[in-house]
Order: C-alpha cells, then sequence, then structure tokens
C-alpha cells in the first residue's frame, strides 16, 4: 500500500462515517507533502512526513511552544509512527501570492508579520531547542562549495580561492555567533506565511533553533521568491528595530551596527541557500529551485560590495563565472 492510500485510510479514521475530498496542498522543499481535506464546508490540512526521512517531532513540539505567541496550525490529530498530522486550515492565501498580486499591500502586511516575528523572539522557553552553533552554521556554509560551485558550476576551486573561501567564512562565523540569540524560524519568507485572521498564519517552523536576532528578518526581507528595492528593505529594517527596541529584544542599539549585522548574516542565508537550491535541482530532480538562484545570488554580490572584507568574495564569484573582476572600494553603514 502506498503513502497516499495510507494516508485516506488514516484520513477516514478521523472523519468516521464522513464523505470527504483529499487533494494536494502544497510540497515543500523537504519529504513533506500537504493535502487539503474538505469534509462538507468545512476544511483541514494532512501533513505526510515519511518516517524514514522526516520526524514529525519538531512540528509538534515548537507548534505547541509558539501557540500562545503566534498563529499557527493546531494538531488536531497525529500518528507519528505513521509520519500523519491532521492540521486546522490557515487558508489558501500565500504572502507571496498576496504580494505579487497587490503589491501595495506590502507594508501592512509586512508590519504584521514583523509584530508575529517580535513575538516569537520574545519566546523564553528555549531549552529544548538546537543551537545555531558553528557546526551548524558552517555546516550551511560548506553547502556552497559542495554543491553550487562543483555541481552547478562544474568547477574545482585551487588552493587560492579554497583560502578566499575559507577567509570569507570565518569572518562570517565570527559575525553570526556573536550577535544576540533568540528563538529562530529559519524559513520566515513569503512562502510559509499565510494572509489568515489573525494575521499572518505561520507555517514551516520545524526546524526552528535558537540563533542570531537578525536571521529570521534577512529570510523575510532578502527573500528569495520576491524582491524588493533596498531603499523599501532598509525602511521596514528601521521599523523592525525600533518596535524590537520597544519589545526589550536584544537588538544593537545603533541602528547602523544593527544593519550590518543583518547585512552579513544575509550573505550567511544567501551562500546556504544557493547551496541548497543546487542540491536541490542535482540530487532531488527540482529544478525549479534554478530560477531562484538569481535573485540570491544578487542579494550576496550587492552585499560583498559594501564591505571591504567582503571584497575578496566578490571577486571569487567573477573568477567562477568568468569575469573580470574590476578593483572595487567596499563601505559599511
Amino acid at each position: 500500500m502506498n503513502r497516499l492510500q495510507l494516508l485516506e485510510n488514516w484520513v477516514a479514521q478521523q472523519f468516521p462515517g464522513r464523505q470527504f475530498v483529499l487533494r494536494p496542498a502544497s510540497a515543500d522543499a523537504s519529504f513533506r507533502r500537504y493535502f487539503r481535506i474538505q469534509v462538507g464546508h468545512e476544511s483541514w490540512i494532512a501533513m505526510d512526513a515519511p518516517p524514514v526521512q522526516e520526524d514529525c517531532a519538531p512540528f509538534i513540539h515548537v507548534a505547541q511552544l509558539l501557540a500562545d505567541a503566534v498563529h499557527v496550525p493546531e494538531i488536531c490529530a497525529q500518528d507519528t509512527s505513521q509520519g500523519f498530522l491532521l492540521l486546522s486550515d490557515l487558508g489558501n492565501l500565500t504572502y507571496l501570492q498576496a504580494l505579487t498580486e497587490q503589491p501595495e499591500t506590502a507594508s501592512r502586511l509586512y508590519g504584521e508579520a514583523t509584530d508575529a516575528l517580535i513575538n516569537m523572539q520574545l519566546t523564553q522557553i528555549l531549552e529544548n531547542l538546537p543551537a545555531y552553533d558553528e557546526k551548524l552554521l558552517r555546516n550551511e556554509l560548506d553547502l556552497f562549495p559542495a554543491w553550487y560551485i562543483a555541481c552547478h558550476l562544474r568547477t574545482e576551486l585551487n588552493d587560492k580561492q579554497k583560502a578566499v573561501l575559507e577567509q570569507v567564512f570565518a569572518c562570517i562565523l565570527q559575525n553570526s555567533l556573536a550577535q544576540p540569540r533568540v528563538f529562530v524560524h529559519r524559513d520566515f519568507h513569503s512562502r510559509n506565511l499565510m494572509v489568515s485572521e489573525p494575521n499572518p498564519g505561520i507555517l514551516d517552523f520545524q526546524d526552528a533553533v535558537v540563533g542570531p536576532v537578525t536571521y529570521d528578518l534577512v529570510s523575510l526581507f532578502k527573500d528569495a521568491y520576491i524582491q524588493w528595492e533596498e531603499e523599501q528593505i532598509l525602511d521596514w529594517a528601521i521599523r523592525y528595530w525600533e518596535k524590537a527596541r520597544r519589545a526589550g529584544l536584544p537588538v544593537q542599539q545603533d541602528f547602523g551596527d544593527f544593519y550590518r549585522d543583518f547585512e552579513w548574516m544575509g550573505v550567511q542565508r544567501h551562500i546556504k541557500v544557493l547551496g541548497i537550491f543546487a542540491r536541490l535541482a542535482y540530487r532531488d530532480g527540482k529544478q525549479a529551485y534554478l530560477d531562484d538562484m538569481p535573485v540570491v545570488m544578487q542579494y550576496l554580490r550587492k552585499a560583498c560590495e559594501r564591505y571591504r572584507e567582503l571584497n575578496c568574495l566578490l571577486n571569487l564569484l567573477d573568477e567562477l563565472n568568468g569575469c573580470n573582476p574590476e578593483r572595487r572600494v567596499g563601505y559599511t553603514f
């Protein structure tokens, strides 16, 4: 019996004697799949997380942790041995769809998203969450040479290039590890936020960790799937920073220092994302992620242009793409 049949049988047990319709709702970058269950005029979401590849326990734990702080799905039923969860339905309008169709709503939607982010970051019960430590941060950075450079660009770094990358990685790790630590969602972006009441509904939080205070803000504003002008991002970042200070979060007291941390955190994330997108394409056959690489690379290059310590990474990117780097001068905020 395949997993869809197993899921249908399990759903039938949750709604005995009632007719239901099961339709695909979404899939993500992991092995998890989501289905919308329609029973009359009501709907639920079924999560299918194959136990061999996925573990439902982190999702359940974080959902319980966040339930009183933000709008996350309620877990209505569970069978962790089979990898099935029955969840409340937060709707079918993602932030990505809403922002694409009605960009004039962006400031309101992002304002509500940063309110929710601050509520998450104020979470105090963090003992059972993994740490976003040096090992995890480094493993994410290593995806870039292993998958983006080796598999996507089909290039092998020489010793000098390896040394440049190692130097940059050391600087990134130093900055990331020095930032204040809070609850981190890890994928707080437009595909994982639903337009709902209360707004936003938050999904895909099972990989939450305790880590740098700027991480989720970078995920939100420097999103791989929708792009905004830098002046707009700067304005939204200031508004978040002001709210975060009033809420008592441990952000830098000087906005310039905070924004520098924000940008450097973005460099770590964008290097990681380029590696992940390449891995999804070449290992998992999800070729559509290659189309999202140019936006991520643009974010990375712009940040590298601004800081002297990162100029050497920009030159390396030029070398790998067959460009002749010109002399650049970095600057900081």
